[in-house]
């Protein structure tokens, strides 16, 4: 009969290990496992991905010359400020009274829960170049506006057409447009949060307004993050259609000058780079809040871009060290 050493002694209860390469040192090596599925779709897509550079760079149509000769003029750059501009006064307003409709879809009266869920109802089902022409023609509706008694004198009056120019129409029918979408989404935010944590803080004594300040807000940041993030994105991008209004933004301005020099494409392609640089910009911070606001979901968060290229660059020295001396055989 077969001893328990001599099972453990024949071939076929070998390691796997055993049979692989030795290091030097007397020790089997592991082997990584093989990957060519992974490598020949790298190499197919950076294949398709130089051929598509090749057509873009050595087209000669783009006219790269002339992009480089108005990336930096002043009428592109003023129309930059204004976009930024009036991307940050359309977020900020936005978030600001989408607050206040979020809270108020939240409370337990039913005529202003009623209310709000018609303001959200009514600016998400009308397209944003209908609002905007909307506003842009409202002293058709009302020629003045005035502040008075009701039914009475008024004491005020302003003509519409003097109170209300190009941009602060943009302004105005923007932020609102961008209100009913930051309602539902800090709503949103706020119903991700566990009503354990609601419960709990009523428990401590803590009223209803420091509970949504200190206990729910915090928490709902972690879903509220990603979406304004898009909706930031989203509306620079938005502000283009102002264009529509002779606002003298960013696509505006490469317009007016392309209509005197012909230059469609380059000017167009002026305008597409500004807007994924600024575009790159506000991604990059989105990446960096929403770390800060995962801290306590995540048990280890995901590492930067360049801490991700410092941990490359580390293992290429390894590497290179270990063939200098020799141990990469």
């Amino acid at each position: 009969m077969a001893t328990p050493s001599d099972l453990t002694s024949t071939p076929l209860l070998k390691s796997p290990t055993a049979a692989s390469p030795s290091d030097g040192t007397g020790l089997p090596r592991i082997v990584p496992r093989r990957h060519p599925g992974r490598w020949l779709a790298a190499t197919v897509a950076l294949l398709v991905l130089a051929m598509v550079l090749n057509s873009v760079v050595r087209n000669d149509a783009f006219q790269w010359q002339v992009v480089g000769q108005y990336f930096t003029t002043a009428a592109v750059l003023d129309g930059l400020l204004l976009t930024l501009w009036l991307t940050a006064a359309v977020m900020v307003l936005a978030f600001l009274l989408g607050t206040g409709i979020a809270v108020l879809r939240l409370s337990a009266n039913p005529v202003l829960r009623s209310l709000s869920w018609g303001y959200v109802w009514i600016f998400r089902s009308t397209p944003l170049l209908v609002q905007l022409l909307f506003w842009f023609n409202i002293g058709a509706l009302y020629p003045t506006l005035g502040v008075g008694i009701p039914f009475g004198p008024e004491f005020v009056s302003v003509k519409t057409v003097n109170l209300l120019g190009p941009t602060v129409t943009a302004l105005i029918g923007l932020t609102l447009h961008e209100t009913a979408y930051a309602a539902e989404v800090i709503r949103g935010g706020i119903l991700s949060v566990d009503a354990g944590q609601t419960e709990a803080a009523k428990a401590l004594g803590l009223g209803s307004r420091r509970t949504l300040r200190r206990i729910v807000v915090p928490q709902a940041m972690r879903s509220i993050v990603p979406t304004a993030g898009n909706m930031l994105i989203g509306t620079l991008k938005g502000t283009s259609i102002v264009s529509v209004l002779a606002v003298h933004d960013l696509l505006f301005s490469v317009q007016l000058i392309y209509n005197r020099t012909y230059q469609v494409i380059p000017l167009l392609l002026v305008a597409t780079l500004w807007y994924i640089a600024v575009t790159s910009v506000l991604s990059a911070g989105q990446y960096h809040v929403e770390r800060y606001y995962g801290r306590g979901a995540a048990r280890d968060l995901a590492p930067t871009a360049l801490a991700r290229l410092g941990l490359w660059l580390t293992v290429l020295r390894a590497r290179a060290r270990r063939v200098s001396l020799g141990g990469d055989r």
